[in-house]
């Protein structure tokens, strides 16, 4: 069996999150690039517009300068891990090529860059000793984005945990919580000065749900009690990040980031569709609400899904109080619809999702559901809590690109773009309160387990030159974004 065929999608229900991809795919129904009829300037004038990319997919620079080695280096280097058993050793070299990345950033007019530190670069072994030199590329690249006018947005944990935290437990350890608090503690006190917008987590449901249920991602462990237990320690970390960098940074902006997917049913007839209905209700609760309601005061989503009442056995006292903290912003990060179906097994969900491709509609080179309606219904979704201020941190697509005379036409992306942003602006005129996007990704980059062959950025880059290009969807958004 092809790796690429051995993660099903009745599995937990988060593996479709992130499917394998596939040479066999359709590209939106209608591939016509069409020209936007609304404007940058309807989103309004402090809407703001940004590209993102993670530490791991991109850096390079595995084992220089001091970096120690994170979860993912470690698996990577495993035979059969990683589509073609590539790695992210190179990755997009942007450890190196950082000032060219975000030029080309400021070229395409978006103010904002988010990106991740990498712990292990900074804290080789997790906690204890300081890099100093991975101190300093990360001051550089916070000092490149502000001499070009680009506000820095820094994500704290994107998956890339130390290695030697790892060999102790890593997330389904509780002291993870007092490791955790020493990295954030530092890194806002070292760069707090500089930096005004935090992200504490990136999509806690799919490194703890890919990473300590399934091990399709790293650190490839499997379980339900190693996932309940990391589920409960991410959210607790989550609130304790939140809460040190508004005690280190003043006047700080604190979010943290969440993977959320419009969920439906599959039948429609009455009989069907009411136990349909069920494993929606599933399904959201372990997608959309889990990660959330916590921090929210609402307690984990045990009426949608019985089985999570398991967690309360990893309970210490005081744990309700301190897994609440209010964000100042919750960021948004869609790619695909989820369509549910009620089924016997896995006994912990009760549910399947049902794929794109037996649907037979749109989709990207992974498999992913193109449907732009589900961008509005998440917003608004998400609208309905007591949230003053979303973002949508992550949005994007890939497509198989092709260089022809160093251009890259590639209009199903611009349509991508054309039609998922409309969702967003009609979201914000309905009274949602969004107020940024920011594209996934700005280069290329090392798609963790499909390794690079999906390409996702408004940059084209040639992992054996490193040589970069600027798509069409990236001239798309430098001519959309002037008018702003």
């Amino acid at each position: 069996m092809k790796r690429r065929d051995w993660i099903k999608i009745n599995g937990l229900g988060l593996a479709s999150c992130f499917l394998p991809a596939n040479k066999a795919f359709s590209y939106l129904s209608n591939n016509q690039v069409n020209t936007p009829n609304f404007s940058s300037s309807e989103f309004g004038k402090e809407f703001l517009w940004g590209a993102a990319c993670a530490a791991y997919q991109v850096e390079g620079a595995w084992e220089l300068d001091g970096k120690g080695p994170s979860v993912w280096d470690t698996f990577t280097h495993k035979k059969g891990k990683i589509y073609n058993n590539e790695n992210g050793n190179s990755a997009a070299d942007f450890y190196h090529r950082y000032k060219e990345d975000i030029a080309l950033l400021k070229q395409m007019n978006f103010g904002v860059f988010r990106f991740s530190l990498s712990w292990s670069r900074i804290f080789p072994k997790g906690t204890g000793k300081i890099n100093k030199k991975g101190v300093e590329f990360y001051h550089k690249v916070i000092d490149e984005c502000l001499i070009n006018g680009i506000e820095p947005w820094i994500t704290l944990y994107h998956w890339d945990l130390p290695q030697s935290l790892e060999d102790q437990g890593g997330w389904a350890n509780r002291k993870i919580l007092n490791w955790f608090q020493e990295y954030v503690s530092f890194c806002t006190k070292e760069f707090g000065s500089k930096v005004k917008n935090w992200m504490v987590m990136n999509e806690p449901a799919a490194f703890v749900g890919l990473g300590y249920m399934l091990g399709y991602h790293a650190p490839g462990k499997k379980g339900p009690y190693k996932f309940l237990k990391a589920t409960h320690h991410a959210c607790l970390a989550m609130a304790d990040g939140g809460r040190i960098i508004r005690e280190n940074v003043s006047e700080a902006n604190v979010g943290s980031t969440f993977s959320c997917s419009h969920i439906a049913p599959y039948r429609d007839d009455s009989v069907s569709s009411y136990k349909d209905a069920g494993a929606v209700r599933r399904m959201d609760a372990l997608l959309n609400r889990l990660y959330i309601e916590p921090s929210l005061g609402l307690g984990y989503p045990i009426d949608g899904l019985p089985a999570l009442k398991r967690i309360k056995r990893y309970f210490k006292p005081g744990d309700e109080e301190r897994l609440k903290f209010k964000f100042d912003f919750i960021g948004l990060q869609n790619y695909f619809r989820v369509v549910a179906k009620n089924a016997i097994i896995p006994p912990f969900l009760w549910a399947k999702q049902i794929s794109a491709e037996k649907r037979g509609v749109p989709m990207n080179e992974m498999k992913f559901e193109v449907y732009p309606e589900g961008m509005y219904k998440v917003i608004k979704q998400f609208s309905k809590y007591n949230i003053d201020n979303i973002i949508i941190t992550e949005n994007g697509a890939c497509f198989k690109d092709v260089v022809q005379n160093g251009r890259i036409h590639d209009k199903e992306r611009i349509s991508f773009f054309n039609s998922y942003l409309k969702n967003v602006l009609k979201a914000k005129k309905e009274g949602a309160p969004v107020t940024g996007y920011f594209v996934w990704s700005l280069t290329d980059n090392f798609e963790w387990s499909e390794g690079y062959e999906p390409r996702f950025g408004l940059i084209h880059v040639d992992f054996n030159t490193q040589k970069r290009i600027m798509k069409d969807s990236g001239l798309w958004f430098k001519e959309f974004l002037s008018e702003k």
